[in-house]
């Protein structure tokens, strides 16, 4: 049974078996998205996507009413072995309908019900950039994607915004520069004032990162962020940033506290069949930076040993992820 976004663990250990690829050269950079066109965007909320959709009839895509935008910063879904360029081309249509088979579906669908979601394609940095030991091409294939993703969202503030307030949802590389994107364009900042939420799942965040925007404590919190990296109960994973100086948010309570939260609380987890959930599957618990989950009990988790838990960081809370949405808009217009 496969989760379905890209398995980091298996690319990783895909990617350290090929051959050193060349050094990052701008010249081999492909040219930047036009975001006056919709075909560089994944999601817009007047053309249909995937992340219109809903896994089940008991919820609604309300974007045609919603008056909060979410703007959604997807992961790192390029990792072909036999890639050249450090930097994903946002013309690829192969690449771009994978994108919206996995990460579109799957995890932006979660703010239909909360608001109008924009997902901007981006020239992505391969999946190396985060294994290689050739940090001077990582950085500059990074900061290429965060680039174009800065350049996004000024264009959709521009363009699109017309004033409403937004959340901010991201994952993994999505995470990180969303992180960079807060940092540098919402902390202690006018547009501060209009941030319902931010959701940078998938990324170590520190608490110090931010002078005023803080974590979020309670369910109905607004202006402040969550975030979490999933591993099975018990495992600790090696090279990971650490320490309860990490923001960690539980997905089922929507605190920080460390008290285990039971699986009775969780709504609903979507596997690999995106219209079947699965509710009750597995609990979560904060420990030292990351969040701990007992193995998910699903047809066919006999065959899931994974330890590593990033892949369904969105899939296994999509219902509390999708609820919490709600209630945070809610409670930033009251």
């Amino acid at each position: 049974m496969k989760f379905p976004i890209l398995s980091i663990c298996l690319a990783s250990l895909f990617l350290s078996c090929s051959v050193r690829p060349a050094a990052f050269l701008p010249d081999a950079v492909p040219p930047p998205p036009d975001y006056s066109k919709s075909e560089y965007w994944a999601a817009l909320p007047d053309k249909t996507d995937p992340a219109d959709q809903t896994p089940a009839a008991t919820f609604e895509n309300l974007q045609a009413e919603a008056q909060v935008d979410v703007f959604f910063l997807h992961p790192t879904i390029y990792w072909q072995k036999t890639a050249k360029p450090w930097n994903a081309s946002a013309e690829d249509q192969k690449l771009n309908e994978k994108v919206d088979k996995t990460t579109i579906l799957f995890q932006a669908s979660a703010f239909n019900g909360s608001g109008k979601v924009y997902a901007p394609r981006y020239r992505q940095a391969h999946l190396r950039s985060f294994f290689t030991e050739d940090k001077a091409s990582a950085d500059q294939a990074l900061e290429v994607a965060y680039q174009d993703l800065k350049r996004a969202f000024e264009y959709y503030l521009e363009h699109y915004n017309q004033g409403r307030p937004f959340i901010i949802a991201s994952h993994s590389q999505g995470a990180r520069h969303g992180y960079r994107l807060l940092r540098e364009m919402f902390d202690g900042k006018p547009l501060q004032r209009k941030l319902v939420a931010a959701y940078l799942v998938g990324w170590p965040i520190p608490e110090s990162g931010f002078d005023n925007i803080p974590p979020c404590e309670t369910p109905d919190q607004t202006g402040c962020i969550c975030s979490w990296r999933s591993y099975r109960f018990g495992y600790v994973p090696k090279n990971a940033t650490l320490g309860d100086s990490i923001i960690v948010t539980n997905p089922l309570t929507w605190t920080t506290e460390k008290t285990p939260a039971s699986k009775t609380l969780n709504e609903g987890t979507i596997l690999r069949n995106f219209n079947k959930v699965y509710p009750q599957i597995t609990d979560a618990q904060i420990h030292n930076g990351i969040l701990w989950v007992h193995k998910p009990r699903f047809p066919g988790s006999i065959f899931f040993t994974r330890k590593n838990y990033h892949i369904a960081d969105y899939n296994l809370f999509y219902v509390n992820l999708r609820k919490n949405a709600m209630r945070r808009v809610d409670a930033f217009w009251k």
